[in-house]
């Protein structure tokens, strides 16, 4: 008796504890649904060089302007045909800005911990993602990339306690709704694509979580379906230390993994 009664007094007691620091607490819903912010509005669009592209010679109209046009023959004072350069062909098409289809794309992040002594791996999704391109497939040096955004208020795992301590205590949702990627640049893109082909790129940027803003990578696979449809997975691996994301001390949890992986499966869609 005395053993369940000392029992019962440790798990108030938890129950009190874990109430103060937030962990039982019902986390803020969502201000709304998420929504792109668009790319033309942006100033932290990211217009990106091709790998492989041809380049574009800059003239100078005012040195053109200083040079003779013609060169005279000292003989027959007849003017010498200036050389004639052929004009450079732009790539057919225009870009074109595709929003990402929240309905049909997805959020995750992973990692490993021990829950009650096994070794679990534990995944959040959510749905609520927003973000803009814009992309001409026949010359990818036209692409430009957007602020991309999460609402971490949506993230939800398979255990509602385990939610409440990512939102209330982890995330700190309730003051910091949305986790965004700024991009800076990209590696690896290839100067065209068709339809049907798939590409691969890195996406280099800032991630912001919670109020910490770290530089970030993505390893990126996309494929255009069609000329009005983009589908592709981004990952990236970020350590939950260099942001600042602590685990509550709680009972039946240890050894949860420092890196965790981030997934955003994508399919964005031409704006009309």
């Amino acid at each position: 008796m005395k053993k369940l009664t000392y029992g019962l007094l440790l798990a108030l007691i938890a129950i009190v504890v874990l109430a103060g620091c937030g962990v039982l607490q019902e986390p803020e819903a969502a201000s709304g649904t998420i929504e792109a912010i668009p790319l033309e509005t942006q100033s932290a669009g990211v217009v990106i060089e091709a790998t492989g592209a041809v380049p574009t010679v800059m003239v100078d109209e005012a040195t053109i302007a200083a040079e003779p046009s013609a060169e005279v023959d000292a003989a027959t004072e007849v003017p010498a045909e200036a050389p004639t350069i052929a004009p450079t062909e732009a790539p057919a098409g225009e870009p074109v800005v595709f929003t990402i289809d929240s309905a049909a794309s997805e959020v995750r992040f992973q990692l490993d911990e021990d829950l009650r002594g096994t070794r679990t791996t534990v995944v959040g999704a959510t749905d609520q993602v927003a973000g803009q391109l814009s992309m001409n497939l026949a010359d990818l040096s036209q692409t430009q990339v957007g602020v991309i955004q999460i609402n971490a208020r949506t993230l939800a795992t398979d255990n509602n306690f385990r939610n409440r301590a990512i939102h209330n205590e982890i995330l700190d949702t309730g003051d910091y709704e949305f986790i965004t990627f700024t991009p800076t640049g990209v590696e690896g893109l290839p100067a065209a694509a068709t339809v049907g082909q798939t590409i691969s790129f890195s996406l280099v940027g800032d991630l912001t979580i919670r109020d910490m803003t770290l530089p970030a990578t993505f390893a990126v696979e996309a494929t255009a379906l069609s000329d009005t449809q983009i589908t592709g997975t981004a990952t990236a691996i970020v350590n939950r230390a260099d942001f600042g994301l602590q685990i509550p001390s709680v009972p039946n949890v240890a050894n949860v993994e420092e890196e965790v992986e981030l997934y955003i499966d994508f399919t964005a869609n031409a704006s009309s």
